[in-house]
């Protein structure tokens, strides 16, 4: 969508904003708005609420900008540096094109990511598994704590869901494991959406892989890899469920309202620059990023003990959310655990979430 016609848009709606409240009847959502600076509406039909969507995604891009297309970064040409069999997985670092900056002159050599790449045993030729990108937390060896390689044992998350049968595809954030990057020289608007936009190649490579079945992709991360999963999957549909953990609140919720953390360069430096750091200026908040996913399965780890996403913040986005979910029928994919925990994913939520991506996604090895 061109930035004339999404001003156009936003001025058409545009009133003092209005919190998402209100309950569904059998045939209708709303009053509801999930895009700041827009009026609530009633939504009749699935066709109508679609034209909101376009509103939210319309506020996100105003602070972390679109993501590259796939397909139009060139080709993948997967390169594996390393291998090694695992007791019920391989496990292998890949490296693949993410990026063909503006400007990239004759024969220089275009921009690649290494990933572990966890492929379970025991998979029949001709046969093909869902799939689950893991995103990592912020920390220094990126990819290698999903991976298993290090870190704390309840983030090793892909190690366990490739034991559980998914194939998985674990990369580094930029400037995180082995991802030097300098933000000040990032072509896009913001890390966010740089990360994002990295975060779509992962899938294109992930669809070309013939143990994969394509349709059957999701996304799992925790805390910086909990947004980071959410904001994926907002911007692209292949992500077909999402597990995130400790990874939002509403804005307001964040520390307070003090939303500095959230502008760096590695994240959204507009939220400084164009807002001002201040959550009633943001042009878009956590519920609008949920309600872009629904109705596909969205399980959230929200800890009561969370420092960092204070867990009244949590709640706010999932109580308006979840009237969006019963809207459209879907009710029962949207489940939210709140166990008794600091900033951490632990093993009994786990269990669950990982038993809800084998109910959504299909069982490992299961047609």
């Amino acid at each position: 969508m061109s930035s004339l016609l999404v001003f156009l848009l936003l001025q058409l709606f545009r009133q003092s904003p209005v919190s998402p409240t209100g309950g569904p009847t059998p045939d209708r959502l709303g009053p509801v708005t999930f895009a700041p600076g827009v009026r609530a509406q009633t939504f009749s039909d699935l066709v109508s609420f679609e034209g909101h969507r376009i509103l939210i995604q319309a506020g996100m891009a105003r602070a972390m900008g679109y993501p590259g297309e796939p397909g139009l970064r060139g080709e993948l040409a997967p390169q594996v540096l390393e291998e090694r069999l695992e007791s019920k997985y391989i496990l292998k670092k890949v490296s693949y094109v993410i990026d063909l900056p503006l400007g990239l002159s004759r024969g220089a050599n275009p921009e690649r990511i290494r990933a572990w790449l966890l492929i379970p045993n025991g998979i029949e030729p001709g046969k093909r598994r869902p799939a689950v990108l893991c995103l990592h937390q912020t920390n220094n060896i990126g990819k290698d704590e999903p991976a298993g390689l290090g870190g704390l044992p309840n983030l090793h998350i892909g190690k366990e869901l490739a034991q559980r049968g998914f194939v998985v595809l674990c990369p580094d954030y930029p400037s995180f494991g082995e991802y030097k990057y300098d933000f000040k020289h990032n072509p896009h608007v913001s890390g966010t959406i740089k990360a994002v936009t990295d975060n779509r190649r992962a899938l294109d490579y992930l669809q070309s892989l013939p143990e994969v079945d394509p349709t059957r992709i999701a996304a799992a991360g925790h805390s910086l890899g909990g947004h980071n999963a959410l904001f994926t999957a907002a911007w692209d549909s292949r992500i077909k469920a999402v597990v995130t953990s400790c990874g939002f609140n509403r804005f307001a919720r964040y520390y307070g309202g003090n939303l500095k953390g959230w502008s760096s360069d590695r994240y959204m430096p507009r939220i400084g620059s164009e807002f001002g750091a201040a959550p009633d200026r943001m042009p878009f908040d956590f519920p609008g990023v949920l309600a872009l996913i629904a109705p596909r399965p969205l399980f959230i780890n929200a800890p009561i003990n969370d420092s960092n996403f204070e867990v009244t913040g949590v709640r706010e986005c999932v109580t308006p959310v979840s009237a969006v979910y019963r809207f459209l029928g879907s009710e029962k994919d949207l489940v939210a655990a709140y166990p008794e925990a600091g900033h951490d994913f632990p093993p009994e939520v786990r269990r669950k979430a990982w038993d809800f991506l084998e109910t959504r996604m299909g069982k490992p090895g299961v047609p």
